[in-house]
């Protein structure tokens, strides 16, 4: 049997890598002393994979994983989600899960796109100025921009990753959108430049806010990224990998475990 889970990450728990998270994770099956299915040979580990790396310093409100459990485990889904997220470190709350049929895609197959929301910020606090640059960025043919790829920088035309980027307006920021209280009336206390939504490809390569804003300008820095969805195109329309439960939506425990 497998189950596929989806968790946010959000508040301070943003600062620790994916690696470390896929420990917690492990630690929590541990701690819950589910039946996992282990792999063979002399150091067997439990089968679980993720999906897309999320970038350190960055939230998610829809990270994925999969897990295999034993042959003839019994598992509850409805008992096993509630036990979940008391097991896990601080913002990380479990939000969705659902059986998988053998032979299903894995989530780095499966997955080819991503919506993030994040504020790109420029010295130049010229009015108009931010908006001007997003205007450009998609109209241009292509966006030549420099891209880490085993630890070489290589040049890469990053625009046709970008499927599509809007302004948001200060009504479109959720109160709780910054971490660990920081929230600001109006567009989130930006006075220096804009929030933004983005649907970035994840296939062939990934594209993440990161290479957005290096194709703004040299000049432009991100700050408050976070990864609302995760999509898999089939049919010519959208599917979560899981969806959130309805009450499960906003990780209401995330936020009070990590102030």
């Amino acid at each position: 049997m497998k189950v596929r889970i989806r968790f946010s990450k959000l508040g301070k728990i943003r600062w620790t890598s994916h690696r470390d998270v896929a420990r917690m994770w492990e630690r929590a099956f541990r701690r819950l002393q589910l039946p996992l299915a282990y792999s063979e040979g002399f150091s067997p580990r439990p089968k679980v994979s993720f999906g897309l790396a999320l970038p350190t310093g960055h939230e998610s409100q829809a990270e994925y994983l999969d897990v295999e459990f034993a042959p003839g485990a019994e598992i509850d889904i409805e008992e096993l989600l509630p036990r979940l997220s008391p097991a896990l470190p601080q913002g990380v709350d479990a939000t969705g899960a659902v059986a998988i049929e053998p032979g299903t895609p894995s989530l780095q197959e499966a997955v080819t796109l991503s919506t993030w929301r994040f504020a790109a910020v420029w010295p130049d606090r010229s009015p108009g100025r931010g908006a001007t640059l997003v205007a450009s960025l998609l109209e241009a043919p292509e966006l030549v921009v420099p891209r880490f790829r085993k630890g070489e920088e290589v040049l890469e035309d990053v625009r046709p990753g970008i499927l599509s980027l809007r302004v948001l307006g200060d009504e479109e920021i959720p109160s709780d959108y910054l971490s660990e209280g920081a929230v600001a009336p109006g567009n989130g206390g930006l006075t220096d430049g804009l929030w933004l939504e983005a649907d970035l490809a994840a296939q062939p390569r990934s594209l993440r806010p990161t290479d957005v804003v290096r194709a703004l300008g040299p000049e432009a820095s991100e700050r408050y990224v976070r990864r609302l969805n995760q999509w898999i195109s089939r049919d010519g329309a959208r599917w979560e990998p899981v969806a959130a439960l309805p009450d499960a939506t906003d990780a209401p425990q995330a936020f009070g475990r990590a102030s």
